[in-house]
């Protein structure tokens, strides 16, 4: 297995919508160890195809414990068929060293796709666990989004961006998710003190990083 090179936020790539693997040929299992490979050697929790520099619909993933046994995912061709809720997500992504923002995300998603064998699986997760955000985080890389496009203050966003030397947010791209923006709104109000715990914790994490 090799580390590969990850593509930093910039570059085209990023943008493109990917292609469907066609078949799970011995060329594309390597390119999924190999992904599986640099995720784990840069800490990541999720890899898409297109980080890679490959428009291709896969994308890796592991949620375990990191002092525990390592557990992989592999999604080729995935699909969302079911997403409902909505919830904060503080996220960032190896193709942005360091930049870290909150976003809108599904409270819960049950997604469809082929594992490294060709096997078709279904998996739902549930109750905006970091299953949940990371299959819509590396699924919008095959689409051609990035979290950052889900950003709930562009200029905190921007501000971000531009502390760690990266560009600064499409506005092209940005999503507007009017419906997810008002049910967290509306949670926001009945639950001030989970916003404040959620801010404390995101105070501690940006700390942890100085």
């Amino acid at each position: 297995m090799s580390i590969l090179k990850i593509v930093q936020y910039g570059d085209p790539i990023l943008r493109e919508k990917s292609k469907e693997v066609i078949k799970i040929s011995k060329k594309i299992k390597t390119l999924i160890n190999d992904m599986l490979e640099t995720m784990y050697h840069s800490n990541g929790v999720g890899l898409a195809a297109p980080q890679v520099g490959e428009s291709l619909r896969i994308f890796v993933i592991d949620v375990s414990d990191p002092s525990g046994p390592i557990d992989p995912m592999v999604f080729v061709n995935p699909k969302i068929i079911k997403k409902s809720g909505a919830i904060n997500s503080y996220e960032g992504c190896l193709s942005f060293p360091k930049a870290y923002t909150v976003v809108r995300r599904y409270k819960n998603v049950m997604v469809k796709a082929l594992d490294i064998n060709g096997r078709p699986f279904v998996i739902e997760a549930k109750d905006g666990e970091l299953l949940a955000r990371a299959i819509q985080h590396e699924f919008d890389h095959l689409e051609g989004h990035m979290f950052i496009d889900h950003c709930r203050n562009k200029f905190v966003a921007n501000e971000v961006l531009a502390k760690y030397n990266l560009p600064s947010v499409q506005e092209e791209y940005l999503l507007e998710e009017k419906e997810l923006e008002d049910e967290i709104v509306a949670w926001e109000k009945e639950h001030p003190e989970e916003i404040e715990k959620f801010r404390k914790e995101i105070e501690e994490l940006e700390n942890s990083k100085e």
